[in-house]
């Protein structure tokens, strides 16, 4: 090599070199000092035990910390799951959010639509570490609105019906498959009923189980209109209708339920978790053996129910975007903090990875008594077709209007198309006010 071609090698390493040195000095100057906020709650949102709620936040914490000397992490503990909306909305008032938060299901849609979220789109995109596949897609649904992903999904619970397999074993009645439909579901109801010997069918199964299960949506996607007068939904009331008559009458409660003297019950995963394990089950159920199962199939639709999901976002207005977005992933997208999460909780992992793991599978049989259905395969089936909850700003209100005029009609047996069109009505007079 030429001498000048030498020293000018020298200079460019040296220059390289140089570059590499001041990046890294800027790196550690921007992170010296820095204290990251996470926004959390006391205790399980999904009203289940839970040991210590700030187990997993510190262990991860811990790791973060340790990966990024000059950054300290810290949190405001003691805020109970009931008052966290009203916590986060007054720290949102005062300009003080955290950098990071959980997200309660039912404040999506205002955080993000509010401005509050910040759009996760660029970083997803350009995070060659991160795969949104790697996610069951309603989860991952579950945190979009209008299109843009605002937060990660960290904990999901779908509906799933309990099977009370002793009272089917006293009737001789084969426990059913995951491909199960009204119509088997009806038929089992129809022979374990027995008003006389105080055997029942099912415990609260409602419209709204049958409807999703059916394939129906009652919202447009972007909450501009109801659709309940959707002839799928008409047929899961009339279904819902035609099961509860089999009582003759009679109210079915949930007291019937725990006594064992019911074959079905929906309930959501996380109380079907928590009530397994010593010394839970001992407080319930302890006169029969059960176990979870798909939603029946309606004919227009599948095994499907709905999912709720415990989400994560950051706020649109943190200066350190780049170190919350880490903090994230490692809660959310990191497979042995999500594995912690289902040996501590009473939810599903948002990843297909974690929640289809055979140790985690087994972990979660472990104390079901008599074996279980409950495998690998049956998760990913629910958790693949699970109804994502609607997110649009008020979605609760209407559906709880919704769901309320549905009830009264079926007390009298007058649902038919006409009454939901009358409905229907009602409820996107509701819808226009807000939009």
């Amino acid at each position: 090599m030429d001498p000048k071609e030498k020293l000018f090698s020298k200079v460019l390493l040296a220059l390289i070199l140089l570059i590499m040195a001041v990046g890294s000095w800027f790196v550690n100057r921007s992170h010296d000092g820095i204290e990251l906020v996470i926004g959390s709650f006391a205790g399980s949102y999904w009203d289940t035990p839970n040991g210590d709620s700030y187990q997993i936040l510190d262990e991860v914490i811990r790791q973060f910390e340790e990966a990024h000397p000059n950054v300290h992490v810290r949190y405001v503990s003691g805020i109970r799951a009931d008052d966290y909306s009203e916590w986060l909305a007054e720290q949102i008032l005062r300009g003080r959010e955290p950098d990071l938060f959980f997200v309660l299901p039912e404040d999506f849609s205002v955080l993000a639509s509010s401005g509050i979220l910040a759009d996760l789109d660029k970083l997803v995109a350009n995070d060659r570490d991160f795969d949104p596949n790697a996610y069951y897609e309603p989860c991952m649904e579950a945190g979009v609105l209008n299109g843009q992903q605002y937060a990660l999904p960290y904990e999901s619970v779908p509906t799933i019906m309990f099977v009370n397999k002793t009272l089917l074993a006293k009737n001789d009645i084969a426990f059913p498959r995951s491909s199960w439909t009204w119509e088997d579901f009806h038929e089992i109801c129809r022979k374990v009923t027995s008003v006389q010997d105080q055997q029942y069918g099912v415990y609260n199964y409602s419209w709204l189980d049958a409807a999703y299960a059916n394939g129906a949506s009652l919202f447009a996607k972007d909450g501009s209109a109801s659709l309940l007068s959707d002839e799928k939904i008409l047929d899961a009331i009339q279904f819902v209708m035609q099961v509860d008559s089999l009582n003759m009458g009679f109210s079915v409660t949930a007291r019937d339920f725990d006594l064992g003297h019911v074959a079905f019950r929906p309930f959501l995963y996380s109380e079907y978790r928590a009530y397994q394990p010593y010394p839970w089950r001992v407080k319930k159920y302890t006169n029969f053996d059960w176990e979870g199962i798909t939603m029946p199939a309606g004919p227009e639709g599948g095994n499907i129910s709905q999912l709720n999901t415990m989400l994560l976002g950051m706020s649109s207005r943190t200066r350190h975007q780049s170190l919350a977005w880490e903090f994230v992933k490692l809660l959310s997208y990191n497979e042995e903090t999500q594995k912690n999460l289902c040996r501590l909780s009473s939810g599903i992992s948002p990843l297909i990875a974690v929640a289809e793991d055979p140790v985690v599978v087994a972990l979660m049989q472990e104390n079901i008594p008599g074996g279980s259905s409950f495998d690998q395969k049956l998760i990913h089936q629910i958790m693949s077709t699970a109804a994502a909850r609607p997110n649009f700003s008020g979605y609760d209100e209407a559906l709880s209007k919704a769901d309320s005029a549905v009830r009264e009609g079926m007390k009298t047996d007058q649902m038919t198309a006409a009454s939901l069109a009358a409905i229907e009505r009602e409820i996107n007079r509701l819808l226009s006010r807000r939009r």
